[in-house]
């Protein structure tokens, strides 16, 4: 891993999300449902279900980085996982801040591909080592992403110390 990284601002994630929604758009796809890989990609999820005028939106909880170039053996969803009937034959856009190796992504695609009519990624960030080659992504890159929301360490009551989270190390 490179000490080289790509630091992205709030202001930026705003241009980020509206240029990825506007690709999409121009694309033709009008999905039914958007699907955020929690955590990073719950923002994603958000703005692109606003500017795609989307009001279905779920979320999966998937854990596999657990700090800076360091994961699980393999992602895995955690409860509550969603009923895969509820997409049935609709068109669905998995949302992701980062397709860096693209086991996470790959893991949620394939739970979603027998079920729905169309399924399709779009994430801010996409890796050239990324197994999932993703429909629509804003920026390639193979920088260490420092994300808006994942660089402070998490917020305590004032006074008590805080240790910074493994994503920002």
């Amino acid at each position: 891993m490179t000490d080289v990284r790509e630091n992205l601002t709030y202001d930026d994630f705003g241009h980020a999300v509206r240029e990825l929604a506007q690709t999409i758009a121009d694309d033709g796809y009008r999905p039914d449902i958007v699907l955020s890989i929690a955590r990073g990609g719950v923002f994603v999820a958000g703005g692109l279900a606003y500017a795609l005028d989307c009001k279905n939106i779920h979320l999966v909880n998937v854990e596999f980085y657990t700090g800076v170039g360091t994961t699980l053996e393999m992602p895995v969803m955690l409860a509550p996982v969603p009923n895969a009937i509820d997409f049935t034959d609709k068109k669905v856009l998995i949302a992701d801040d980062v397709a860096d190796t693209g086991r996470t992504l790959k893991l949620v695609y394939d739970f979603c591909r027998e079920a729905v009519a169309e399924v399709r990624t779009a994430v801010i960030y996409e890796k050239s080592h990324s197994l999932v080659k993703c429909e629509y992504v804003w920026k390639r890159t193979d920088a260490w992403i420092n994300f808006p929301w994942s660089v402070l360490p998490p917020v305590s009551k004032s006074g008590e110390p805080v240790t910074p989270s493994k994503e920002a190390l």
